[in-house]
């Protein structure tokens, strides 16, 4: 991990952490229903203060906490068109597998590239520390994926152009010596 990446991911950390005490707490709208509360906004006093962790305009975490369930939004640095396409096209990847990342939302918040849902039950089956380590890691992991995608476009591209350039000067020089 670089060292401009540590104090981010660092606050990203030690805030899920935090906010990932969850207990179990059965709906106050519909009985013998257990709704996780940041999803249903029915109920205003479940509700924790939602926190933004920003490393810059292009590259933040939105932590939702609520007593049985976080919500956990994550905005992709996207410094360039390319970068926005590949950054669509890789989260859009993930979130029509959905099911096989059991913690992952098919559809992010207004804003953000993907969103997390943690509940009270998926901290009473798995490791805390270890859904933490997850998030992190994708965090990380993510921002390598996209580059390394753009290089490869980019080295594709450049391998297009250059053998397209070659048959235009091929043809050029054979019109040339046709009216020579």
């Amino acid at each position: 991990m670089s060292n401009t990446l540590r104090p981010y991911l660092t606050a990203v950390r030690s805030t899920l952490t935090a906010a990932l005490c969850l207990e179990n707490f059965s709906s106050q709208v519909a009985e013998r229903h257990n709704y996780p509360e940041v999803e249903s906004s029915k109920s205003k006093e479940v509700l924790l203060n939602p926190l933004i962790i920003s490393r810059n305009e292009n590259e933040k975490v939105l932590v939702e906490p609520s007593v049985n369930s976080v919500r956990v939004s994550i905005k992709i640095k996207q410094a360039d068109d390319l970068e926005r396409i590949l950054c669509h096209k890789f989260s859009r990847f993930l979130m029509m597998r959905a099911e096989h990342f059991v913690i992952l939302r098919r559809k992010p918040i207004d804003g953000y590239d993907i969103s997390f849902l943690i509940t009270n039950n998926h901290t009473e089956q798995m490791y805390k520390h270890k859904l933490v380590d997850f998030i992190v890691h994708f965090m990380e992991e993510v921002d390598k994926e996209i580059s390394e995608m753009k290089l490869s476009v980019n080295t594709r591209a450049r391998i297009v152009a250059e053998s397209y350039l070659v048959q235009v000067s091929y043809s050029n020089d054979v019109i040339g010596s046709l009216f020579n």
